[in-house]
């Protein structure tokens, strides 16, 4: 097993029993980084933790819930108790309740708020004070997903990812002076929770390895990486993207500034032509000929 980039630097991977999270242990592992396998399936992670020890590597089984505070901090204890410390953390847990907005109910948004959001700031705020009070620095990976550019019936999981997304840029503000680098990635990989996932024509979509997600893992947590903190990276399959950050696109100044007739007179000649890729899918913007009722259309 090689020992190179992560040798020495314990590691905690949430949601790791299976799918992009296993491919993240396996990857760390190989890259000689001691790693807490985190996951409620506690008879899948230990399988996990047996082929990383067969492999020559070291592995922890954790079942605590990251749906807690409790839950998370707990996890962190146990990796700073088993191993001495925590140098890396790879919030990668999640799950699914996808439904339309006119369908969702609270317990849907709850769910997966819960988890993907106070989950990753659970563990993130454990981890990272481990991590000041260590005084050796570390790296915090975090997972959001082109889905919080748009995706039909996903308004809970996109919410959810533009929350982390928002939460790795102010993470990486606050944490560089303590030498902490915090990214995130939006991975592609073929799971049992993506396998729920249908577009708006009710298709699935394309299968994916999602164990390729791991070397970008690895990469970002290794001192190669020391320039990178505060980006999200598209990862999987045959691809290694930067997702740009949020930014003003063009903008009109009207001195004295804009009231409504101003709008009226300018709006539509310059604006609209700015309107591009809408969704996750990058389809062309749908919406130039206007948006209107049924009983308009039908008309």
């Amino acid at each position: 097993m090689s020992t190179a980039l992560l040798e020495g630097r314990p590691a905690i991977v949430t949601g790791a029993a299976g799918g992009i999270g296993r491919g993240h242990v396996l990857h760390l592992a190989a890259a000689g980084a001691p790693v807490v396998i985190n996951d409620i399936n506690g008879e899948a992670a230990a399988a996990l933790a047996d082929e990383v020890t067969a492999a020559g590597g070291t592995a922890l089984v954790s079942t605590h819930n990251i749906g807690t505070r409790e839950g998370a901090e707990a996890l962190v204890e146990a990796c700073r108790a088993a191993f001495g410390s925590v140098r890396i953390l790879v919030n990668n847990a999640g799950n699914l309740r996808d439904k339309t907005l006119l369908k969702m109910t609270d317990d849907d948004l709850d769910a997966i708020l819960t988890v993907h959001v106070k989950g990753t700031f659970w563990c993130t705020q454990a981890a990272a004070r481990s991590m000041v009070a260590q005084g050796s620095g570390g790296a915090i990976i975090n997972t959001t997903s082109g889905g919080h550019f748009g995706s039909f019936g996903q308004t809970a999981y996109s919410a959810a990812k533009g929350a982390i997304a928002s939460m790795t840029y102010t993470w990486a503000l606050e944490l560089a002076r303590y030498g902490i680098r915090v990214n995130a990635i939006g991975p592609l990989g073929t799971t049992a929770m993506s396998k729920t996932y249908r577009d708006a024509d009710g298709k699935p979509g394309q299968d994916f390895d999602p164990s390729r997600n791991g070397p970008a893992v690895v990469y970002l947590c290794s001192d190669e990486a020391a320039n990178v903190s505060g980006q999200i990276f598209g990862t999987g399959g045959e691809r290694l993207s930067h997702m740009v950050q949020p930014h003003y696109g063009k903008t009109l100044v009207q001195p004295g500034g804009w009231d409504v007739e101003s709008i009226r007179r300018h709006f539509q000649t310059q604006m609209p032509g700015q309107f591009g890729a809408f969704g996750i899918l990058g389809k062309p913007y749908p919406f130039h000929g206007g948006v209107y009722p049924p009983s308009t259309q039908e008309g």
